[in-house]
């Protein structure tokens, strides 16, 4: 979870009625500019934990995403509800990717806080994600472009907003990330199947 105030281009309203449209458009468009022949694999890292419901946004993506991209060898997934990846095994996920991964495009998610009118944006950005920065945690940067979701205002007492955060909102976000996900790389994979994954 991190904090978050850019408006641009590259978000949309997770409750709008084509938010899933839009956002995999937005998402198809940085796998085009960005994940090139030279990465071997897609690596998925979605950060949060389930004992907090406004940073839960990562480990229910992750828990959406991971019947859905079981039959591609080539796409792996961290940071689900059963296994989350979070701030105490964060650096010892990255080692893994690291160590286990032949050169990686890592996308990693997250949740973030904002301001209040941008509640429930998720947004896509090139480069790494920098966890924890909301709550003043020194985590590791991860990630070849980042998703984040607002799920609720910045500005104080960042742990208690963090709980006290409407799991409804929470879920709207993860759905519209998940399917978004899923709808860019099936279009990404089938226009270049074969130059990405041979």
């Amino acid at each position: 979870m991190f904090f978050q105030i850019n408006r641009n281009k590259n978000s949309v309203n997770s409750f709008s009625p084509y938010a899933v449209s839009e956002f995999s458009k937005i998402i198809l468009e940085y796998l085009n500019k960005y994940y090139n022949k030279n990465y071997k694999e897609l690596v998925i890292v979605c950060i949060g934990t389930d004992r907090s419901t406004g940073d839960s946004l990562g480990p229910l993506v992750g828990y959406k995403l991971s019947p859905l991209f079981r039959k591609y060898s080539k796409v792996h997934l961290l940071g689900t509800l059963d296994n989350p990846v979070h701030a105490k095994n964060l650096k010892e996920n990255i080692n893994v990717i690291k160590n286990t991964f032949d050169n990686p495009f890592v996308i990693a998610i997250d949740a973030c806080l904002g301001n209040i009118d941008r509640i429930g944006y998720v947004k896509v950005e090139k480069g790494p994600l920098k966890p924890g920065a909301g709550v003043n945690k020194n985590l590791p940067e991860i990630g070849n472009i980042h998703i984040t979701g607002i799920v609720n205002i910045s500005g104080f007492m960042e742990y208690i907003v963090l709980q006290n955060t409407r799991l409804s909102i929470v879920m709207k976000m993860a759905d519209v990330i998940s399917k978004s996900i899923y709808l860019s790389y099936i279009q990404f994979y089938k226009d270049n199947s074969q130059t990405i994954h041979n």
